[in-house]
């Protein structure tokens, strides 16, 4: 499979290169950046390692580079100031990414190629990119999410004592401010958080709001986030590359799951070769409902102010 990442030479789209070539499973990964001396230098510097890492082809260049790709990662994007909502990026970033969407009409891409949306504000551009009529809306799928709830299964992990990859714990909604944090399925290996001795609803409470504000504190710590993202890229790559039906909290187009309609915020969704394969309904909490359809509505009225 060879996967094109637009705005490859940026701190995201390296990340995400790196991440899938040391999963060694892309046949070709193409760096697309408007600076094409900067794409084609990640992808000789990735290139360096070829030998230690993958044998995935790595070139670098303009959009031409997108030839053939089976998945485009679109990271371009002007970066989040550390007190700014990620919603306050939209008038900065949709005329950039309208102008990612002309080139993707022009493109050679394969036929059943998947539009991965992840610059913010990820949710917003992923309708745009449904709007379009470019790509059929199961093909289009924004990161939404899944890094809001890498990050939280990673701090409830730290406050609880236990190992990370065995938190099972969900972030749906927007990805922003009126995200949802899923505590009526939270558990570790299969035991409810609630359950765990280590467990104190006041601390446990205050790690959302920490998640919440966690990439505000990366971007004024190192200047923006990159290596959780890159994985987190990889993650639903690989679930297309592999066709892994794997059930992701990403950004696709709602058609009434849990009230949600005519927007695209993160559900749990089944991801495969198809791109949106399904939506999966999963039981909540009234709150978690209310607070999830109240999530689609603050990213309805962003969106009626799109020109």
């Amino acid at each position: 499979m060879k996967v094109a990442i637009v705005g490859g030479g940026g701190r995201v789209g390296s990340n995400a290169a790196y991440a899938l070539q040391i999963g060694g499973l892309m046949s070709e990964i193409a760096i697309v950046d408007v600076n094409r001396e900067l794409a084609e230098g990640e992808a000789l510097d990735l290139r360096h390692g070829s030998s230690i890492a993958s044998a995935s082809r790595i070139v670098g260049g303009g959009f031409e580079a997108c030839a053939g790709a089976h998945v485009v990662v679109v990271t371009a994007g002007l970066r989040r100031k550390p007190d700014e909502s990620r919603l306050d990026l939209i008038n900065r970033n949709v005329a950039l990414f309208r102008g990612v969407l002309d080139e993707m009409r022009n493109a050679s891409l394969a036929k059943d190629c998947i539009l991965f949306v992840v610059s913010n504000p990820v949710d917003i551009l992923t309708h745009l990119a449904v709007q379009s009529g470019i790509f059929a809306p199961s093909r289009v799928i924004g990161l939404g999410t899944v890094l809001d709830t890498a990050r939280f299964r990673s701090h409830l992990a730290d406050a609880l004592g236990v190992d990370a990859t065995q938190i099972s714990a969900l972030i749906l909604g927007e990805h922003g401010d009126s995200m949802v944090p899923i505590w009526s399925s939270a558990a570790v290996n299969g035991v409810p958080l609630s359950s765990l001795p280590s467990y104190r609803p006041n601390e446990v409470a205050a790690i959302f709001d920490q998640t919440k504000k966690s990439g505000a504190r990366v971007i004024s710590l190192k200047g923006g986030a990159g290596y959780a993202v890159g994985l987190g890229i990889k993650q639903v790559v690989e679930a297309i590359a592999l066709d892994k039906k794997a059930i992701l909290p990403v950004s696709s187009l709602q058609n009434g799951l849990f009230g949600i309609k005519d927007i695209c915020l993160s559900l749990p969704t089944r991801i495969g070769r198809g791109g949106v394969e399904e939506l999966v309904e999963i039981a909540l909490w009234d709150k978690e409902r209310m607070a999830l359809q109240r999530s689609a509505e603050v990213l309805k009225e962003t969106l009626s102010a799109v020109s």
